[in-house]
């Protein structure tokens, strides 16, 4: 905690604050850290949790790097202030002790399909408001990407279970292992009364190599992976194919989970990588090898054939990676993980009409959320592709007003 008040006190408190204006979400950083210097911290919890829901889960999986730290003006000449740290302690300490209380449910039947961060975040916003919500979860517990995608050494799930608590206080009902498409449609929903309904289910739906071998046993996906790497025997020697921060979770995972040599490969170098800086040096912090500029071609029993790349400048000016011929080799190995990006499962997409989608299968929405079946919404990475929790927070609470407007309308027509 003094910790915590010597970094708050280091804070110049900008009047135009960079902090807050490269947090995709306006976090009121400045007015929270001066809450916090007046141990006010049932305001600052409150402030924090009604811009963003998923504070608590923000403050530990946002790339900082690219936002408030990577921005705050102490980091000119010196250490930037680590909010973060500040964040996650008033917002846990937010939802351990201070009570929610429920708004009367007198407005209309909303449905939440995927309790995912954008549906967590839709039904907080919605349920504040009066509306009636019920969310619909394919899998046992909420969080969706939160609980089965990262690792618990970055996101304890215990957290998700304290915001599934909030949730039930705020009277949202829950679903659990409910998949909305083929059994229970989106017709269904609107014949039982629900109003509007909002479509979040994320993607689930690993993308291929498309190479020989994917289909071999010892060969697994790192979003399958990450669900549940309790149940998979990956042997003594592990690559990861991709560089995305999927990648450095599944490898980190791997190695805590006793492995004992865990290698990245990829095509390209570490200036490339999507995975973040502070991800990338973590993977090497738990001992995590890299294997650069490497292709892979073909998977085998025993290992990953691959061939060599380089950068060049192609004829506009721009580098471009490319193989070098004659430099196939071969890496030893027990288990391939596979990360390079996931799609979405067309599940309500394939057996309910009225929906359109782009060609990666994405659901086609206009920037409020609003799908191509009346009354329907979606956002969050079933819309935008994978991105990260606060940008699925963020696309959520516009649409989360957007349910709200066509909503109101609805009720101006009777």
């Amino acid at each position: 905690m003094n910790t915590l008040k010597d970094e708050a006190n280091r804070c110049l408190l900008c009047k135009n604050p960079r902090c807050k204006a490269k947090c995709p979400i306006g976090t009121p950083i400045p007015e929270v850290i001066q809450l916090f210097k007046e141990d006010k911290l049932v305001k600052a919890g409150e402030m924090l949790f009604m811009n963003n829901p998923l504070s608590v889960v923000c403050a530990l999986v946002c790339p900082h790097e690219n936002q408030c730290k990577g921005n705050c003006v102490r980091g000119i000449k010196g250490q930037p202030i680590e909010f973060y740290e500040i964040e996650n302690y008033i917002s846990s300490k937010f939802l351990e002790s201070s009570e929610i209380k429920p708004v009367e449910a007198n407005k209309e039947r909303i449905a939440v399909v995927g309790a995912g961060p954008a549906g967590i975040t839709i039904a907080f916003a919605l349920a504040s408001k009066g509306y009636k919500i019920t969310m619909f979860e394919s899998k046992e517990k909420i969080g969706g990407v939160l609980r089965y995608g990262i690792p618990d050494f970055r996101l304890p799930k215990v957290i998700l279970d304290k915001i599934h608590h909030r949730l039930i206080q705020m009277g949202v009902k829950i679903r659990p292992n409910t998949r909305i498409g083929p059994v229970i449609t989106i017709d269904k929903l609107f014949e039982d009364g629900y109003k509007a309904i909002f479509i979040g289910t994320g993607v689930w739906n690993p993308k291929t190599l498309n190479i020989k071998g994917e289909t071999l046993g010892h060969v697994h996906y790192a979003i399958d992976y990450l669900k549940a790497p309790g149940v998979y025997d990956l042997g003594k020697k592990v690559v990861v194919i991709g560089a995305g921060n999927v990648a450095m979770d599944a490898a980190r995972t791997a190695k805590r989970s006793g492995v004992e040599t865990v290698t990245i490969m990829y095509r390209k170098g570490f200036e490339d990588m999507t995975a973040t800086k502070v991800e990338i040096e973590e993977a090497k912090e738990d001992g995590i090898q890299f294997e650069l500029y490497k292709s892979p071609i073909e998977i085998r029993d025993d290992g990953v054939k691959y061939i060599q790349t380089q950068k060049v400048l192609n004829e506009e000016g721009k580098a471009e990676t490319v193989f070098v011929e004659g430099t196939e080799n071969f890496y030893f190995c027990d288990s391939v993980i596979i990360a390079v990006s996931q799609a979405p499962r067309n599940n309500i997409v394939a057996n309910n009409k009225g929906f359109e989608t782009n060609k990666h299968g994405l659901l086609l929405t206009d920037e409020v959320g609003h799908t191509t079946r009346q009354g329907v919404f979606s956002a969050g990475d079933v819309v935008t592709g994978a991105k990260t929790v606060v940008e699925a927070v963020k696309h959520a609470k516009a649409v989360a007003e957007a349910i709200d407007e066509y909503c109101s309308s609805l009720r101006e027509q009777q």
